[in-house]
This record gives structure tokens, sequence and C-alpha cells, in this order.
């Protein structure tokens, strides 16, 4: 098994890296991304993406999209063996340092409002609920959520 102890070790992400991204953004998300979008985003100069290691396990991966002083996040995932051992702390902060060192002042997010893990994360780090989107998600059994929308300013 895995250490408890062992740090994730946080790097840019690559095109290489699609099929692990796209694999586990499918296990973690009702609507998961295809190998080709991945693929596509990594390529694209606007997009800034990390991936988590530990060892040589994915442990997961955070995506955003820059407009000129301002990013979205687009996507977040843990893998489930990893999860609760700060990995996703480590690539959200990792992240957040990165985007401020290429000059984005403020971070917008969506999250499903039942999403507790994933609110208790983004509310750790400074980011704080600016707008609601009723019924822009759909759970599994089809139910509407809503999106809470986040934004965290980095300078």
């Amino acid at each position: 098994m895995f250490s408890p102890l062992r740090p994730p070790q946080v790097s840019d992400a690559a095109d290489g890296d699609a099929t692990a991204i796209a694999r586990l953004h499918a296990a973690s998300f009702h609507r998961g991304w295809s190998e080709d979008e991945i693929e596509a985003m990594l390529l694209d100069r606007s997009v800034l993406a990390h991936r988590a290691l530990i060892g040589r396990h994915f442990a997961g991966f955070i995506i955003s999209r820059r407009a000129a002083d301002e990013a979205e996040i687009l996507s977040i995932a843990v893998a489930q063996d990893f999860r609760g051992r700060n990995v996703a702390r480590g690539l959200l902060g990792n992240h957040l340092g990165q985007l401020a060192n290429s000059g984005v002042r403020i971070v917008f997010l969506e999250v499903d409002e039942n999403n507790e893990p994933a609110l208790r994360l983004y509310r750790r780090a400074g980011f704080v609920e600016v707008g609601r989107r009723e019924g822009y998600y759909r759970s599994a059994s089809g139910k509407p959520a809503t999106a809470l929308v986040l934004r965290r300013d980095l300078a």
C-alpha cells in the first residue's frame, strides 16, 4: 500500500498526461471529459494544468484557463486511494501560486453546493461565494443541483 507520510510531487501536466487525467476525471464526475478534450486543453496556451504524483502513482490534477488577469479553475480531482492525504490542498496551493506568478489577480470556480469536501478545501484556501447558478449541474440520478460561484483574489 501507499505510505501515508509520502507527500505528493506536484508538477506541470503535459499532453502525455491526457489519458490519466481523462480516466480520473471520468471516475470523479458525472460527465467526464474525453482524452481528446483533455489533450486539446493541455495544448492550449491559456490553460495551466498540474498533476500530483505519489511515487509513480497518478494521484490528482488541476486545470484552469487564464484570460487577461483572471482565471477559472475548470476541474480538480484526486484519485480515491489518495483522498484525505492533502493532495488537493497541495495541488490547489501550487496552482494558485503559479497563477499569481503569471499575473493572474482573480480566480473563479464553480462547485456543486452539495460537495462538502470541495467546499471545505476552497473555503480554507480563501475562496468566497459570489454567485449561484440554480440547476446548473445534473446528478447521476438526473436531479438538478446548484453551482456556487466562488472567487479568490490573489493580489
